[in-house]
C-alpha cells in the first residue's frame, strides 16, 4: 500500500500496540477486504497462465429490497399518484363551479321581451250591409282574394348569407302555419280552442299567451285577439267557411343569425247571428281582419317549428269601439250601427301600463255594396 489511511469504517479496535504498532499499516479489517476493488489471484490460480497477478473486482451491489419494502414503495407511489389525479379534479370541478355561479358572466340567452300588440276596432259610418255571402264577396274588395291558406302565398326565396334557401323556407313555413292555425281554424275561430295556435309559439312566450287568456287587458300586452282571430260564439257564427284571404309574406335578416320575416294579410270572414240557421243564409254581413305581424326565428328554432312574436297590430272591423279589455272580436252584424260614444278618458299621471285602446272609423270604400 503506498503510504498510511484509515480503513474505510474506521480504526479497528483490539490491535495491540496501539498506533505505535509497527504491523498497523498491513493489517486489514473485514470491511476494508470488502471495499478493495482488486483481488490477488491464489496460489492454484497463479499456476495456469496468467499475465497479470491480480484480478479487478466489480463493485458490490445493493442486496435488491425485501419483498415487503418493494410493496410499500409500490403502495406510496401509487398513494401519492392518486393523490395527484384528485387534487387535479377537485381543481377542475371548483373552477366549473366557480365559472357557473359568476353573476358577471355575459348573458347568452335569447330576449325575453314580451309581445307588443295593438287591436283597433274599425265602427261603420251607418247601418252594416247585409245579404247572401256570395253577394256580399262579389260587390266587395275581397272580390279577388283567393280562399283560406291558398291565400297565403310564399316569396321567392333565396338565401340571406347566414341563412340557407332551405332556413328561410323553413320559417316562412312556420310563419304560414301560424296564420292558417291562428285565422283559419274554426275551433279557434268559434273559440273552443286556442292550442293549435299555442303549440306554434317560441316555449318563452307561453307564460305571456296564457295570462292574456286568462286575464285580459287593454296595455297593449295580454290582449288574446293580439294572438289570434276569435268571436264569441255565443253571438255570432260563421255563415260561410270560405274565409277570403290576401297579403304579402316577406323576410331579412337583421343581423347574424336572426330571421324576421313580416306577415301583412287581409282575412274577410262572412258572418251572421248565432241564433240564426235560416238556409239559404240571408242575413249574412262580411267583417275585415286585417293583420301585421313580426316574427323573429334563430338557427335553433327553425327545426322546433316554432315562432317569436314580435309585435302584432290589428285592425278589424265593422264593429263597436269599447275601453272593455278585448277578449274577443264584437262584430256587428248586418243592419246593425255603431253607437255613438265619446272616446275613453286617459290618465296621463297614472302609473301602470298605459290604456292604449283606440278606435277609428270603417271607411265606407271597404263595405260590401250588394245589389239591393
Amino acid at each position: 500500500m503506498a503510504g498510511r489511511r484509515d480503513p474505510p469504517e474506521g480504526e479497528p479496535e483490539g490491535l495491540p500496540g496501539g498506533d505505535d504498532d509497527e504491523y498497523r499499516s498491513v493489517v486489514f479489517d473485514e470491511s476494508f477486504i470488502r471495499e478493495a476493488r482488486l483481488q490477488e489471484f491464489s496460489a492454484r490460480e497463479r499456476m495456469t497462465d496468467h499475465a497479470d497477478a491480480v484480478r479487478r473486482v466489480p463493485p458490490a451491489q445493493p442486496p435488491p429490497p425485501a419483498k415487503g419494502r418493494a410493496r410499500g414503495i409500490f403502495w406510496r407511489g401509487s398513494r401519492q399518484l392518486l393523490l395527484l389525479v384528485l387534487v387535479v379534479v377537485l381543481a377542475f370541478g371548483t373552477a366549473i363551479y366557480l365559472g357557473l355561479r359568476n353573476p358577471y358572466r355575459p348573458a347568452t340567452g335569447r330576449s325575453v321581451d314580451q309581445v307588443r300588440m295593438s287591436v283597433i276596432p274599425l265602427a261603420p259610418q251607418g247601418p252594416v250591409p247585409g245579404g247572401t255571402p256570395a253577394d256580399l264577396f262579389k260587390h266587395s274588395p275581397a272580390a279577388q282574394f283567393r280562399v283560406g291558406a291558398a291565400g297565403i302565398t310564399m316569396p321567392a326565396v333565396r338565401e340571406t348569407g347566414g341563412f340557407s334557401e332551405s332556413q328561410v323556407m323553413a320559417a316562412l313555413t312556420t310563419v304560414k302555419d301560424y296564420l292558417v292555425a291562428s285565422s283559419l281554424d274554426p275551433d279557434v275561430i268559434e273559440g273552443r280552442s286556442e292550442r293549435p295556435v299555442r303549440v306554434l309559439l317560441d316555449a318563452d312566450q307561453l307564460d305571456q299567451f296564457d295570462a292574456g287568456f286568462a286575464a285580459p287587458a287593454d296595455d297593449g300586452r295580454h290582449a288574446p285577439t293580439g294572438w289570434l282571430v276569435r268571436f264569441d260564439p255565443a253571438k255570432v257564427a260563421q255563415a260561410d267557411d270560405e274565409v277570403r284571404v290576401h297579403g304579402t309574406l316577406r323576410y331579412q335578416e337583421t343581423s347574424p343569425g336572426t330571421l324576421e320575416v313580416v306577415s301583412d294579410h287581409v282575412f274577410v270572414y262572412a258572418l251572421r247571428p248565432a241564433s240564426s240557421d235560416a238556409q239559404p243564409v240571408r242575413d249574412a254581413s262580411l267583417f275585415t281582419v286585417r293583420r301585421e305581424l313580426r316574427f323573429r326565428f334563430d338557427l335553433d328554432a327553425l327545426p322546433r317549428h316554432t315562432a317569436r312574436l314580435l309585435t302584432s297590430e290589428v285592425q278589424a272591423g265593422p264593429q263597436a269601439c269599447s275601453a272593455e279589455p278585448p277578449t274577443t272580436l264584437r262584430p256587428l252584424l248586418a243592419g246593425q250601427r255603431a253607437k255613438l260614444r265619446e272616446p275613453a278618458g286617459t290618465d296621463p299621471y297614472a302609473t301602470g301600463p298605459a290604456n292604449t285602446a283606440l278606435c277609428g272609423t270603417l271607411s265606407r270604400a271597404a263595405e260590401p255594396s250588394p245589389a239591393s
